[in-house]
């Protein structure tokens, strides 16, 4: 099979789980283990509806999530056998992409996570699901989980990367991470596509697609609920019928959607709505209109600068760092600039990048120095030094790095 864009992608799983006895009292990859026929009767259905790509049911199947659920020393194992249903109900007409979601883990100062140890988490996941055809990093909530995701599968992979974040109307993800930043990063590390899903129905994402299509390089992915839920009786509900799901489809080919499918509370039959309103669409690729800047970013926000952008005086990470990160982030210059020396100047940056407000300039002769700081760095940096092109093209690749 060769994937031409727009592509299907499939509907809802956890709801799905719920109308077929799936309680939400442990966890749904293990209910799955157990009620396979569960699996295989949803997806087969969304492959007869026209889904393209099927999510294995792996969402909750990395180690921190597994571990809360008191299930120990089985997450590979367990992702093996789930994405092996997948391709089961697949049955050579569908690919299957193994489903990767948040750890729900923060770094410091939100949190006790180290960045090395959520790659640690993925890696053991993205491991379990190598036999997938591609992966999905979907509703991510903070920008950190979906590099370190990134980095974990490709540390073993060079398959396709697709990656959704869920977002509020006003573009943030839970973290307070703007999409475009989001998407800025992510693209700098080579995804395949980014978009959006969840948290929103077609209405209140399509504001949020129509942004990231001026900044787009990617393609767009599309997977909205049935709508805003509504709670009755104390459970969610979905009430956008297929018809209503699809509406918007032509607005988003518009704003360089190529992925569609649907999440919480859609059904076989949202799929088949896309599918008829998808007959003969021809996919409109991103025309972002800023190709001739530099596409920096924070961990919060997404900076667009001119080639000749200058920074000021080269902040020491030696010394009170704290201190002169908020000095920087007050001063004129639209970027900042801070150059590591030692491993100490790594650690430095990792304790205090949450100030930085402004585009980051590495200035660094090492490539491992180098390399450090950008893993330790959560938004897409600049690059000014010594080193040489060769040195620099894998870190340019593998984080985005702006030389």
């Amino acid at each position: 099979m060769e994937m031409q864009f727009p592509v299907i992608l499939d509907g809802a799983t956890g709801t799905e789980l719920q109308k077929r006895g799936f309680t939400g009292d442990m966890s749904a990859e293990q209910w799955v283990l157990e009620h396979p026929e569960s699996i295989l009767e949803i997806q087969r259905k969304y492959v007869a509806s026209g889904s393209n790509v099927l999510y294995a049911p792996t969402f909750g199947g990395n180690r921190q999530k597994l571990e809360e659920r008191g299930i120990f020393n089985r997450t590979e194992e367990m992702n093996k056998a789930l994405a092996q249903l997948s391709k089961q109900a697949a049955d050579g007409k569908a690919w299957v992409a193994g489903d990767i979601a948040p750890t729900g883990r923060f770094l410091a100062p939100l949190g006790d996570a180290s960045f090395e140890e959520l790659v640690d988490i993925y890696t053991e996941q993205a491991a379990g699901l190598e036999q997938a055809d591609l992966y999905v990093i979907e509703t991510m909530m903070t920008l950190t989980d979906a590099r370190a995701a990134v980095l974990a599968i490709r540390s073993m992979s060079k398959k396709p990367i697709l990656v959704s974040f869920t977002c509020d109307e006003s573009g943030k993800i839970l973290s307070g991470t703007d999409v475009v930043a989001a998407l800025s990063v992510m693209e700098g590390m080579g995804v395949s596509a980014f978009g959006l899903n969840c948290s929103a129905g077609p209405e209140q994402m399509l504001p949020q697609l129509q942004r990231l299509h001026k900044y787009a390089r990617v393609p767009l992915i599309a997977k909205p609920n049935a709508g805003m839920p509504e709670i009755v009786n104390g459970e969610a509900v979905y009430n956008c019928p297929p018809e209503e799901f699809v509406a918007l489809v032509p607005e988003m080919l518009k704003a360089g959607v190529a992925l569609f499918g649907g999440c919480c509370g859609t059904t076989e039959e949202h799929i088949a709505a896309l599918k008829a309103a998808l007959k003969d669409a021809e996919y409109v690729r991103p025309a972002p209109e800023c190709l001739d800047l530099l596409p920096a970013a924070t961990e919060k926000e997404a900076f667009f600068l001119p080639a000749d952008a200058t920074h000021g005086a080269v902040l020491a990470a030696d010394g009170d760092l704290e201190d002169k990160l908020s000095d920087a982030m007050d001063d004129e210059w639209p970027m900042v600039a801070l150059k590591l020396a030692s491993w100490a100047d790594v650690d430095a940056l990792a304790d205090y990048q949450y100030m930085i407000r402004k585009p980051l300039c590495l200035i660094c002769d090492d490539a491992e120095l180098l390399e450090a700081g950008l893993r330790a760095y959560q938004g897409r940096a600049l690059y000014e030094g010594n080193l040489t092109e060769d040195a620099l093209a894998p870190l340019v690749e593998k984080y985005g790095l702006l030389v």
